[in-house]
C-alpha cells in the first residue's frame, strides 16, 4: 500500500508531462501547417523550365509565387529529358514559363500535353526580337544543317538570354501573364527586375566597348552567343557545332573549314560550353594555338542570381578577347 501511494503521485506527474508535451507538438504543428498552407495553398506554383528562366522569373515574381525549375542547373538542355517526377511538377503547376524555339527538346511533348489539361504557358521568345540563322549561313553547312532540323530547330536562335536586354523584354511581358494564369500582380517586382536589366545591358554594353577592333571575333561550341555578339558588336566567326543545337553533328570538312576562318579572322580564343566535345576543342587548340575558355552558358552560378551570371559571362569574354590580343 505505501507503495502505491509513492508510485501514484509519479504516474500522475508522468502522465501529466505525456499531456503537455502531446500538446506542444500540436501547437508546433499548427503553425507549420499553416506556413506550409501559405506556400503550398495560398501562393500559386510557377515551373520555370531552365535555370535561367527560374532565375528571371524569381526576380520578377518576388513572393507572389512559388517558382521551380525543372531542368538541374548546369545540364544541356537540348540532350536532357525529364523523369516522371518532373512531367508531373509541370502538370501540377499554375503557369509554365519555357524558353520555346525548341530549347527543351525534351519537354516539348510534356508541355504540349499540360497546356492540353490546362496549364497556361507563357513562352518567353515570343517576347523577343528574335535572331534568325538562315540555312546560307557560314555557320551551318549542308548537311551538318539538315540535321540541325533533325533536331527541331528552325531557323530561330533560342539563346535570347545571353542579352540582357531581351531579358528585360520577357520580364516586362510576364506580369499579363501571371495575373491571367494566377490573379496574383507582379507588376511592381517585374518592373523593378526588367529596369535593373535594362541597367545591366548599359554596363555590359560599356564593358565590351573596351575591347580592341582587332579582337571583337568570337569562335564558339555551338551557336549560343548570337545574341550577346549582336547587341555589343562582335562578330561570330565559327562554331565548332555548326548548329543552334550542342547535339548537331560535326564533319571534318567543317572544322577543316573553321581553323580556315580562325587563321584568317586572327581568332585567339575558342569559347566552350556544355555539350560541346573537350576533344574537338583541344583538337582546334592544337591546331590553331587558340586558347580555350570554357563558358557556363546555361549555368545559374551559386548565388542564383541573373545579374552575376550575365556580369560573370561578359567579363570572362571581354578579358579572354582583351588579353588575347595584347
Amino acid at each position: 500500500m505505501n507503495a502505491h501511494r509513492l508510485l501514484m503521485p509519479i504516474l500522475v506527474t508522468a502522465a501529466a508531462i505525456a499531456a503537455s508535451l502531446s500538446l506542444a507538438a500540436c501547437g508546433s504543428d499548427a503553425p507549420s501547417a499553416a506556413s506550409a498552407g501559405t506556400t503550398a495553398a495560398d501562393r500559386p506554383v510557377i515551373a520555370a523550365t531552365t535555370p535561367m528562366l527560374g532565375a528571371l522569373v524569381r526576380d520578377a515574381v518576388g513572393d507572389a509565387a512559388e517558382v521551380e525549375v525543372v531542368m538541374p542547373n548546369g545540364s544541356d538542355p537540348h540532350e536532357w529529358r525529364p523523369s516522371a517526377r518532373d512531367v508531373a511538377r509541370l502538370q501540377s503547376a499554375d503557369l509554365i514559363v519555357e524558353n520555346g524555339l525548341d530549347l527543351e527538346e525534351g519537354l516539348q511533348e510534356p508541355i504540349a500535353r499540360a497546356r492540353e489539361d490546362g496549364v497556361a504557358v507563357f513562352t518567353a521568345t515570343d517576347h523577343v526580337d528574335v535572331r534568325e540563322v538562315e540555312d546560307g549561313d557560314d555557320h551551318a553547312e549542308g548537311d551538318d544543317h539538315a540535321e540541325d532540323e533533325e533536331h527541331g530547330h528552325g531557323a530561330g536562335d533560342p539563346h535570347f538570354w545571353t542579352d540582357p536586354s531581351q531579358a528585360a523584354s520577357v520580364v516586362a511581358a510576364l506580369p499579363a501573364a501571371v495575373r491571367s494564369a494566377t490573379g496574383a500582380d507582379i507588376s511592381g517586382p517585374a518592373g523593378e527586375s526588367a529596369k535593373a536589366l535594362r541597367g545591366l545591358d548599359a554596363d555590359i554594353a560599356s564593358r565590351m566597348s573596351a575591347i580592341p577592333e582587332a579582337d571583337r571575333v568570337l569562335v564558339t561550341g555551338h551557336e549560343s552567343l548570337g545574341y550577346l555578339a549582336d547587341r555589343y558588336g562582335l562578330d561570330v566567326v565559327g562554331t565548332v557545332t555548326p548548329s543552334l543545337s550542342s547535339q548537331g553533328q560535326v564533319s571534318a570538312a567543317h572544322l577543316a573549314d573553321l581553323e580556315a576562318a580562325m587563321e584568317k579572322a586572327g581568332v585567339r580564343v575558342l569559347f566552350t560550353e556544355s555539350g560541346v566535345s573537350d576533344a574537338l576543342a583541344q583538337a582546334i587548340r592544337d591546331e590553331t594555338g587558340a586558347t580555350v575558355v570554357e563558358l557556363g552558358i546555361e549555368t545559374v552560378p551559386a548565388d542564383g542570381s541573373y545579374t552575376t551570371y550575365i556580369q560573370d559571362l561578359s567579363r570572362r569574354i571581354s578579358s579572354a578577347l582583351t588579353d588575347a590580343g595584347g
